[in-house]
């Protein structure tokens, strides 16, 4: 079993940042694709970035692309989201979640999840 808690939301004017954490407990990390999702009220969960085993390989949605960056620190045993640039649509509760899977993993192949944290962008 691996314990996910996600960390460092909060509220932020449309151009900032905010750096969300996840840490890990109860297994290390280092053997599963590592993942972060998003729900907007109202709509359906959607995958935002994940990062593969050895952290060489990312995918990111194309509404994040070059402005989120997914990176982990297995000594840590924690995967982060970079966020910049946020724009009021990416108000959603975030996700961090595991897969045995690999990086193309999505939200239908992961096998653990965290309770989330709210991350909300004002215009």
């Amino acid at each position: 079993q691996v314990q996910l808690v996600e960390s460092g939301g909060g509220l932020v004017q449309a151009g900032g940042s905010l750096r969300l954490s996840c840490a890990a407990s109860g297994r290390t990390i280092s053997i599963y694709t590592m993942g972060w999702f998003r729900q907007a009220p109202g709509k359906e969960r959607e995958f935002v970035a994940t990062i593969s085993r050895s952290g060489s390989i990312t995918y990111y949605a194309d509404s994040v692309k070059g402005r989120f960056t997914i990176s982990r620190d297995s000594a840590k045993n924690t995967v982060n989201l970079q966020m910049n640039s946020l724009k009021p649509e990416d108000t959603a509760v975030y996700y961090c979640a595991a897969s045995s899977s690999g990086p193309g993993s999505r939200a239908g192949d992961m096998d653990y999840w965290g309770q989330g944290t709210q991350v909300t962008v004002s215009s």
